[in-house]
């Protein structure tokens, strides 16, 4: 230690070379020769008291021991710049020394330990570098600085200058000048920024008070003048079309208009930084400018103006219950460029005062306050009105739901008929799916936390006499208020070619303008719908340039579930190459044998680049035309056919005809825009007198779906050739960013035509079936014959609720044929059939009663020729007189009567629909809609354990006979203690017949798959039964399936050859296996994908056509005679209610395995017979 000491005494006397107890000053590595350690804490540091006071001597002192870090990850740093973060003001500008120490107090230099130092860096230690297992210890530093600078005080840049004076004239202002701090660590002392006060420049004497920092007042005193400057500039409008006769305005007074070619010249204006230009343009959105600040006589500015965003709605209000006293809040939320800046509220149509804010909120509710509500939004790009939001005020004590269930019927199986009753029919009670007053905190919100509605509150259950068995069903005894079931509503289908039915494979599907999804191979997509959405807007790009973009307003289920909807594409017309430098006619029209109805005219140099360049090279151009005299075009028109109105209101159109354009540089393929362009319209086309002066051309935003005007035709005659002369409709437009266009008229004629669908001809409200898409197509028809339309003119389709739909429609009330409308309905790509009109009309079948129905001239499409399709119906939509009391109560409503039409009761005149009547049968013990996911039910016993998360399974049976054979599952509970022998449900299908082997069919049968029932705590596996009808016995079972459920305890037995029993599996096995399992967030879409993978046998592909030997999972053999005796057709197979469920004896699984194991189906590449979306069996060949 003595050693040590004396040489720090001889170090520090130059003070040129500090030697500390690590040995250096400045920067140094020590790797201890010798292993060295303390094992007490209170020992003193490694310098001495002698060596800190010789230190003191020489001005200088040690700081304080610092300790940042510690040696975990990659070592110890005890790094200058981290401390002086952390202790600014403790560590000297420039320390002249460092020393280190563990916690444990022991010197660097005695560690053992490879260490690092540098006083100006700071000290470090390597784990790496210290040898197998062995880290750093955890070191503590401090540094020797001079006295005179512990102050440890950062030092000043040089003042910078001070900035110019800001007064105006006459006034007193501030000048500023400022300096930076050079250390980044330590602070210094004194002000950052100094001021002092300035005077402005002189006035000059005027009556004026505007003060100019550059130039001089104008004589009106609105300005600051600049008389030596001029402004230069150009404006370009949407697409970069040259903006000609722009307007530019200055504190609202114009300045200049732009010239031809979008150019304006302004002189005086000042270059301040501070002047403000309006530029406006008609179609597009006003743009402020500021001029900036130069110091040049000359500036240039260029303007790029956007189309005007007309106001549309991004959120309506949102319907409401609530009690006497509480509160109410309803938002609506509208977009637009620029933004709306005026809100409107009415009460049952009637204005509210003092609401002029996007939010109502009605405090304090009396139940005079119940009724529909309303926003309209209004500003410089319109008005638009929000579809009503009704509130309901309930008294304080008063039901919110009516406890007393409504009648629902549900159909029995065939062999549970009801002698009480005399009918195959039960009623079961249900819950109406409406809205409730529920447990709602006193939070003002848009939307409620919670949704509340009417559903099940208790259920018994009853057991039915059947014909040898017991039937259990759940009645519903009472309803009450309940949280909704979270649901989620779909949209899927096909995007195909209208004229072939070629998909659009992997094309791009958009909504607001971003990519959401694609298309498949075969066109499918399927697009869950995102929640608060009120109008559902897609647009379907094609990558491969075939199909025209388009554009769809789709409708969907509010309630959740899927629909399915068929996007009909048109094809894009191959482009022909035009010169841009000439004037080019592009003549439109699709039907043979008749005029072209469109012309459209391009005169020379047009065309420009997206950049607003003018293109001179050759073009190709494409123009696509959907013609309405084609009425197979109808389902492909573009978007609802909807405008808005300049009060808000949302009207329809009827259009004559939609074209597409697409033109591209020859070269290079780069996309082009066209300024003004002539459109001729034909007017002998146009057969309505009153559609001539109030024809307009349209395009379409495709965000909104909604067509917005582009401008007005004008009537002028045009000589064609030295003798013909025709009269046209003349109009002008520019074609920029967007690139379809509708020559349309307002029609103000309008009705609602009411449809419902059923499951059966029956026609029975408990069978009416939800979610199916009714189309209807509006017709102009031939004069003088009604029944021979001459064209379209448009296309609209509603989704079905539990009260059926209203149709949009054209109507007259003075001429009962002006329009006509074709009605078809379709579900989940299944063509539903209208009810006949041959040989003599029925008006109990039809809905209608006469003599009404003989004024609509309804007629099925079969009507006069009975080898077309029975899947449309068309009529005369003729406006119901109000003088007569026979067409006051449907199917035909005014415009005005929406709402009449929506509740119209089961006894109202409405048209119909069936679905053609299958071979198969559901029964459910806890009764569910699969149309409506909101009347779902939490039980134990529900086929569905969870909403939302539908799985269906199905097995394939093949059936050895000459007949068709009915087959049932019976589907029970199997190992959860709550459902263990008890019914879930039946289903009953009948097999389709071989066509290519007369004794072969086979049949796809549902049963309840195995998993979590809705208590989501325990599976259970589900007892199957699979019963054929008749004398049948068990001939093979597939050995892959009979392996796996040995493999996979319990074992059901099936000592029964006559049927087969099995506790399904919770694996979704696949065709090898004879089983077919989908999930989807949609009940029939799961099924219709299961059945679909089962028809074809394949786990990856769907077909409609049975392949018998494919993907077969038993195989039973029949007798010859098919049993007709209904008193024995499932009874001697229904057993006891609660059959056993056991595991099998030991050796029986390997006896039943020998006994039932053979050879694999031989695989067939012949079609078979096939059912139809409908359910009747059809042939079909390949």
């Amino acid at each position: 230690m003595g050693r040590t000491e004396r040489r720090v005494r001889m170090s520090v006397r130059p003070l040129l070379l500090l030697l500390l107890t690590l040995g250096i000053t400045t920067a140094f590595d020590v790797t201890a020769k010798e292993s060295w350690r303390r094992d007490h804490k209170d020992s003193s540091p490694s310098v001495s008291h002698s060596d800190d006071n010789l230190y003191s001597r020489y001005n200088y002192e040690w700081t304080t021991w610092f300790n940042v870090d510690h040696p975990g990850g990659l070592g110890d740093y005890e790094q200058l710049e981290a401390i002086r973060f952390y202790y600014r003001a403790r560590v000297c500008k420039t320390p002249r020394a460092i020393e280190a120490r563990t916690s444990e107090w022991v010197p660097a230099r005695e560690t053992g330990e490879t260490v690092h130092a540098d006083p100006a860096i700071g000290f470090w230690c390597l784990n790496e570098e210290q040898g197998p297992e062995r880290n750093c210890s955890n070191y503590a530093v401090r540094f020797l600085c001079s006295k005179d600078n512990m102050n440890t005080e950062g030092n000043w840049d040089p003042w910078s200058d001070w900035n110019p004076c800001s007064a105006l004239c006459g006034q007193v202002g501030v000048q500023v000048r400022s300096r930076n701090c050079q250390s980044h660590w330590m602070p210094c002392s004194g002000p950052k920024v100094e001021a002092k006060a300035c005077s402005g420049p002189e006035c000059h004497k005027t009556d004026c008070s505007r003060q100019c920092v550059m130039g001089k007042v104008n004589a009106e005193c609105d300005a600051c003048m600049c008389e030596e400057h001029i402004l230069l500039g150009s404006v370009r409008g949407a697409g970069g079309l040259t903006a000609e006769g722009a307007t530019l305005l200055r504190s609202g007074k114009l300045l200049t208009l732009t010239d031809h070619n979008g150019h304006f010249r302004i002189p005086g204006v000042c270059p301040d930084g501070n002047t403000t230009l309006t530029v406006t343009l008609k179609g597009h959105a006003p743009l402020s400018v500021v001029v900036p600040h130069s110091a040049e006589r000359t500036s240039v500015v260029s303007v790029q103006l956007k189309r005007t965003e007309k106001l549309h709605v991004l959120g309506h209000p949102e319907s409401k219950v609530r009690r006497k006293g509480h509160t109410a809040a309803f938002c609506c939320k509208v977009a637009g460029t620029p933004q709306p800046d005026k809100y409107q509220w009415f009460h049952n149509n009637s204005l509210l005062e003092k609401q002029s804010e996007s939010t109502l909120v009605l405090k304090n509710l009396h139940p005079e306050q119940s009724g529909q509500y309303y926003c309209r939004a209004s500003g410089p790009s319109g008005a638009i009105k929000t579809k009503p939001a009704t509130l309901k005020v309930l008294g304080r004590d008063e039901h919110s739901c009516n406890p007393k269930p409504e009648s629902h019927l549900i159909r029995l199986p065939r062999d549970c008929h009801q002698n009480s009753t005399d009918s195959f029919y039960y009623d079961v009670g249900k819950c109406p799916s409406i809205a409730c007053a529920g447990q709602l905190d006193k939070g003002i919100r848009c939307k409620d936390k919670v949704a509340y509605c009417c559903g099940v509150k208790k259920m018994e259950k009853k057991q039915l006499t059947c014909q040898g068995y017991q039937l259990p069903t759940m009645v519903v005894t009472e309803c009450g208020c309940q949280k909704r079931v979270e649901t989620k509503a779909i949209v899927h289908g096909r995007a195909i070619a209208a004229d072939n039915g070629e998909p659009m494979r992997f094309g791009h599907v958009f909504m607001n303008g971003v990519r959401i999804s694609r298309t498949g191979y075969k066109g499918t997509f399927s697009i869950q719908v995102p929640p608060d959405t009120e109008r559902l807007v897609l647009t379907f790009v094609d990558n491969m340039h075939k199909f025209v973009n388009t554009t769809k307003v789709l409708p969907f289920n509010t309630k959740g579930g899927a629909v399915y909807h068929e996007i009909k594409l048109l094809r894009k017309k191959l482009p022909v190459t035009i010169s841009p430098r000439e004037t080019n006619t592009l003549e439109l029209g699709e039907v043979e044998g008749q005029e072209a109805m469109v012309q459209i005219q391009i005169p020379p140099n047009a065309f420009y680049t997206e950049k607003g360049e003018v293109f001179t090279g050759n073009v190709n151009a494409s123009v696509t035309f959907l013609d309405p005299r084609d009425v197979s075009t109808a389902a492909a028109a573009q978007s609802d056919l909807n405008f808005v109105g300049d009060e808000g209101d949302t009207m329809p159109l009827r259009t004559y005809g939609m074209f597409s354009v697409d033109f591209r540089g020859e070269e290079n393929n780069e996309p082009l825009n066209v300024g003004e362009v002539k459109v001729f319209l034909d007017s002998a086309q146009v057969k309505m007198s009153a559609h001539l002066n109030t024809m307009k051309l349209w395009s379409l935003n495709p965000d909104t779906g909604l067509w917005e005007e582009e401008g007005s035709l004008q009537v002028e005659k045009k000589r064609r050739g030295k003798r013909e002369e025709r009269t046209f409709l003349i109009g002008n437009m520019e074609i920029r960013e967007r690139r379809l266009f509708n020559l349309d008229v307002p029609e103000n004629r309008r009705c609602y035509v009411k449809v419902r669908t059923f499951r059966s001809e029956r026609f029975m409200p408990s069978e009416q079936v939800e979610g199916v898409v009714v189309s209807l197509i509006n017709m102009e028809p031939t004069a003088g014959y009604s029944s021979n339309p001459r064209a379209w003119g448009r296309f609209d389709s509603v989704v079905t609720g539990s009260s059926g739909a209203c149709l949009p429609a054209f109507c007259d009330e003075q001429k009962a044929d002006a329009y006509s409308a074709y009605v078809m309905a379709n579900l989940g790509g299944e063509e539903l059939e209208a009810v006949s009109s041959a040989h003599k009309l029925n008006p109990n079948l039809i809905g209608v009663p006469q003599p009404y129905l003989s004024k609509l001239n309804y007629r099925r499409t079969d009507h006069e020729d009975p080898r077309l399709k029975t899947t449309a119906f068309s009529i005369n939509v003729a406006k119901p007189s109000a003088n007569t009391a026979e067409e006051s109560n449907g199917p035909v409503y005014t415009f005005e009567n929406l709402k009449e039409c929506e509740e119209a009761p089961f006894s109202a005149a409405h048209f119909r629909f069936s679905r053609v009547e299958g071979d198969g049968y559901d029964y459910n013990t806890v009764p569910f809609n699969e149309d409506d996911p909101m009347s779902w039910t939490q039980d134990y016993l529900t086929w569905w354990p969870k909403p939302m998360e539908y799985r269906a399974c199905y097995i394939k049976v093949k059936m050895n006979s000459p007949h068709e054979i009915n087959v049932r599952s019976r589907n029970m509970g199997g190992t959860h203690p709550k459902t263990v022998g008890q019914l879930y449900g039946l289903r009953d299908t009948r097999s389709i017949r071989d066509m290519a082997q007369a004794t072969l069919s086979a049949v796809c049968l549902e049963f309840k798959c195995s998993g979590m029932l809705y208590d989501q705590q325990r599976v259970d596996r589900t007892l199957v039964r699979v019963i054929p009808q008749g004398s049948c016995r068990r001939d093979q079972v597939n050995t892959i399936l009979q392996e796996y459920l040995v493999n996979h305890l319990p074992l059901a037995v099936n000592n029964d050859t006559n049927e087969f029993t099995m506790l399904a599996p919770l694996d979704p096995l696949g065709h090898n296996y004879g089983i077919y399992t989908v999930t989807d967030q949609d009940p029939r879409t799961a099924k219709e994908m299961a059945l679909g993978r089962c028809f074809d046998g394949t786990s990856d592909s769907t077909s409609r056509v049975m392949k018998s030997n494919e993907g077969v999972a038993l195989t039973f053999t029949c007798g010859d005679r098919e049993s007709t005796s209904q008193t024995s057709v499932f009874q001697a197979r229904q057993g006891s209610q609660g059959q056993a469920v056991t595991s099998v004896v030991r050796g029986e699984g390997r006896q039943n395995r020998r006994r039932q194991r053979a050879n694999a189906p031989r695989s067939s590449s012949s079609r078979r017979s096939t059912r139809n979306p409908a359910g009747r069996r059809t042939k079909a060949r390949s």
